[in-house]
């Protein structure tokens, strides 16, 4: 039986606030967030929004906490990962556990 894997993204508001999340089916999740049903409660009101960065993240596991090291991320560091002038592995610490908030 194969794993699920995870993808990470980044939506871009019509605010221009980046919104970061995991899912398994980015596009289904992006129309889910569209609808407003089960969506975000952060982008209510703040639609349209497109897609501006996806990345596969692996396991729901890796996935959750590569999103909680992307989203503590400054805006500016997103902006840079979103426009490809900085790759995702020099943004972030190593996960070796001696990363701290520094």
């Amino acid at each position: 039986m194969s794993e699920t894997r995870y993808s990470l993204y980044i939506l871009r508001c019509a605010d221009d606030s980046l919104y970061t999340g995991i899912a398994t089916d980015v596009e289904r999740r992006l129309s889910e967030h569209r609808d407003g049903k089960r969506g975000a409660r952060y982008l209510r009101g703040r639609a349209p929004f497109e897609i501006v960065f996806q990345h596969i993240a692996g396991d729901r596991s890796s996935a959750q906490s590569l999103e909680y090291r992307v989203k503590r991320l400054s805006k500016e560091h997103k902006e840079a990962l979103v426009c490809g002038t900085a790759p995702l592995d020099e943004l972030l610490p190593q996960l070796d556990g001696s990363a701290g908030d520094a």
